[in-house]
């Protein structure tokens, strides 16, 4: 008999999933849209997700697990990506939001502002399972290392992940909790730690994804049920760049990229919480959690074991989506616990010196006055130097240098460095190589 795993791990008595819009949709009632777009969507074998609205997209995606279509979430939602889409997997359509574009002559599908009623109702009164081969999703890396590449996702491997990471965190033992999400649910970290970890913990998901940090502190402030804010260090370093006291919160589970120590410590304390690092990457998924103010030690969630093969580190078990590589610097206590060293990208040579963009980006964002910063080494940099590109709105080039050349050897000092007036970060916090490329042109 093949294993199989629900849908929905909502008890009983914790009949909420979604606050939508100021109104609570209950599990039924999720369930019932879920029964009701079925009979809308087409026969199909592929379906873009593309809703930002995150309630339509957890139907949708469950909606799509009940007809045996697999989820594609993109890369990006830029017209010549989802063009490619179409031309990769042939027998697919878009599931998108009444006012969100798709490309022209594509197959295509509006989420209704008003669901239908679901004739047979075929979900009501009872939770659907799904087999744990059942190929969910297919998700791509982010393009920070290159071009996107597509990623399989099995229901199994999504399931046990988010079990592990719910456990490892604690967050099994209270359903009921509000999951506030700054991150997009078309990414891994975001359908993992938002839509899944509600999924199968009994949680409630806020269905708005939010940017701004006085929206942020308004969702958090409105919400009287405990509430978990699942996030990145950039939107963290928003809203406790003034020290004062926050909304309370019961957790903060935040994405690698990189999570500054003494950002974690401030959070922990603005918030009166505790922080909870997550790292994984798109090719296994979730791999292991910290409390980062605590240890530098990566602990792997259940099911998940390291092994080293050759100069790299494999990660394979029940709750990986692949037996797969690491591409970062692992340094290995045990088979489940690691220290992590860097992107193996991330490793330069300067006149016979070694360092990485990991360390001195680190180093850059200390500066008092830098808001953002990272390092490019790159062909049009010239490969023998750095450069830089510096927010920081209040300080001269010649100030960052100056404060550079007492944390780091002079053979990394960048030439030229660049001050801008934002870097062009994607919604994870992250500057891709594309987006790298356009910063190192444009640059004067």
């Amino acid at each position: 008999m093949l294993e199989a795993y629900p849908l929905v791990a909502h008890a009983a008595g914790r009949p909420i999933f979604m606050r939508e819009g100021g109104r609570i949709v209950t599990v039924e009632a999720f369930l019932d849209d879920v029964a009701a777009i079925c009979t809308l969507l087409p026969s199909a074998s592929y379906v873009v997700n593309l809703c930002a609205d995150r309630y339509s997209f957890t139907v949708g995606f469950a909606a799509a697990l009940m007809r045996g279509q697999v989820t594609i979430l993109p890369p990006s939602e830029a017209p010549e990506q989802l063009a490619g889409l179409a031309g990769d997997y042939q027998d697919l359509y878009f599931l998108h939001d009444p006012d969100t574009p798709v490309p022209s002559g594509q197959k295509a599908i509006a989420f209704p502002t008003d669901r239908p009623p679901a004739p047979l109702r075929p979900v009501a009164g009872r939770r659907p399972s799904f087999p744990a081969d059942q190929l969910a999703a297919i998700l791509f890396t982010s393009g920070s290392t290159g071009k996107p590449l597509a990623q399989p996702r099995r229901w199994g491997a999504l399931v046990r992940s988010a079990r592990a990471a719910g456990h490892a965190m604690g967050f099994d033992r209270a359903p009921g909790m509000t999951l506030i999400g700054t991150v997009p649910h078309q990414h891994s970290y975001g359908l993992e730690s938002i839509v899944m970890l509600a999924l199968q913990h009994g949680h409630i998901i806020h269905d708005s994804r939010l940017l701004l940090p006085a929206d942020i502190m308004a969702a958090l402030a409105s919400i009287g049920t405990p509430k978990i804010l699942v996030t990145t260090p950039i939107h963290l370093r928003s809203m406790v760049a003034d020290g004062d006291v926050l909304p309370r919160l019961d957790g903060i589970i935040s994405a690698t990229a990189p999570l500054d120590i003494e950002l974690c410590r401030q959070a922990e304390v603005c918030f009166g919480t505790s922080l909870f690092e997550i790292y994984g990457c798109s090719e296994i998924g979730q791999i292991a959690m910290r409390r980062t103010s605590e240890t530098a030690v990566w602990s792997c969630l259940d099911g998940i074991r390291l092994e080293a093969v050759g100069d790299d580190v494999w990660a394979s078990g029940a709750a990986a989506a692949n037996r797969a590589p690491l591409n970062d610097i692992i340094e290995l206590r045990s088979p489940t616990e690691f220290l992590l060293r860097g992107r193996k990208s991330d490793m330069v040579n300067i006149a016979g010196k070694r360092s990485s963009l990991r360390f001195l980006n680190h180093q850059i964002n200390s500066i008092e006055g830098v808001e953002d910063a990272v390092f490019v080494l790159h062909p049009a940099a010239n490969r023998d130097r750095l450069a830089a590109y510096v927010v920081a709105p209040r300080l001269t080039a010649e100030q960052v240098l100056e404060a550079l050349r007492r944390l780091i050897d002079p053979a990394f000092l960048p030439r030229p460095l660049h001050l801008v007036e934002a870097l062009p970060r994607n919604a994870l916090g992250k500057v891709t190589r594309d987006a790298l490329d356009i910063l190192v042109a444009n640059a004067p």
